[in-house]
């Protein structure tokens, strides 16, 4: 299994509606090959940090849907929210290989 995580700071009143937004989402990802779940984390400690994990079968499958049209579209449609502050947020990506369950 592959684990990736997007972490990003979400300024201070904003992070219900990004919470919003991310219950809202397309689920383009959901029909990804290889995709296995999608989870929206949010630090008990500093409410503003956000963390999406997307589980991924293998590597590969990550790579195929990193380099698809699905993942561009989605990724343009976020920097023309109207938000302009929403939209600059660039998060930091950790990748995990799994080696033990």
């Amino acid at each position: 299994m592959y684990i990736v995580h997007s972490i990003f700071n979400v300024p201070v009143g904003k992070e219900d509606e990004v919470i919003d937004i991310y219950r809202k989402r397309s689920g383009l990802v959901d029909k990804a090959p290889g995709f296995i779940n999608f989870q929206l984390l949010q630090n008990e400690r500093k409410k503003g940090e956000l963390t999406v994990q997307i589980s991924w079968e293998t590597k590969e499958d990550y790579l195929n849907w990193v380099t698809g049209e699905d993942y561009k579209r989605i990724h343009e449609l976020e920097k023309k929210y109207p938000d302009k502050e929403l939209a600059s947020i660039v998060p930091k990506v950790r990748k995990y290989r799994v080696v033990a369950e």
